[in-house]
């Protein structure tokens, strides 16, 4: 399960002395206790890939913020626990197979033009969570259905 391997981690990185992941690991493992009192049940892999997700996402944001600020240094810092909490994510899927399966999903849903597009991204999105980043699917979709 996810949530084991991420508590061994944060215990060879307490050993190793490793900082950076200690602190990152342990603010993961804090998002995901509160995820667990929010939903009062155990999280699921699947749960815990949407905390790791929403944790990317928020450096991603911090990231933006510390470039127009002109602090890199705190942006490299957020880089590197992007980099750790990468490693418990699925590989991504090549643009190829996204689009394959974005054409599946018409298909089953008999979308004709853009207007379907919502009818297709549920679908899609459900069938590639974690797997695929949403804006490069959003813009797939579009595509697909011009």
């Amino acid at each position: 399960m996810l949530l084991e391997q991420i508590e061994k981690d944060l215990i060879e990185a307490v050993k190793s002395q490793d900082e950076t992941a200690v602190n990152t690991l342990r603010l993961l493992k804090s998002a995901i206790h509160n995820w667990q009192i929010a939903n009062q049940k155990e999280p699921q892999d699947a749960d815990v890939l949407s905390v790791i997700q929403k944790e990317i996402k928020s450096r991603q944001d911090s990231i933006a913020m510390y470039h127009k600020g002109g602090r890199e240094e705190l942006a490299a810092k957020e880089k590197k626990e992007i980099g750790i909490l990468k490693k418990y994510l699925p590989a991504p899927l090549a643009e190829a197979e996204i689009r394959q399966k974005i054409k599946e999903v018409i298909a089953e849903v008999k979308a004709t033009g853009p207007q379907d597009m919502g009818k297709v991204m549920g679908p899609v999105m459900g069938q590639l969570k974690g797997r695929a980043d949403g804006a490069l699917v959003a813009h797939l979709v579009k595509e697909e259905l011009s």
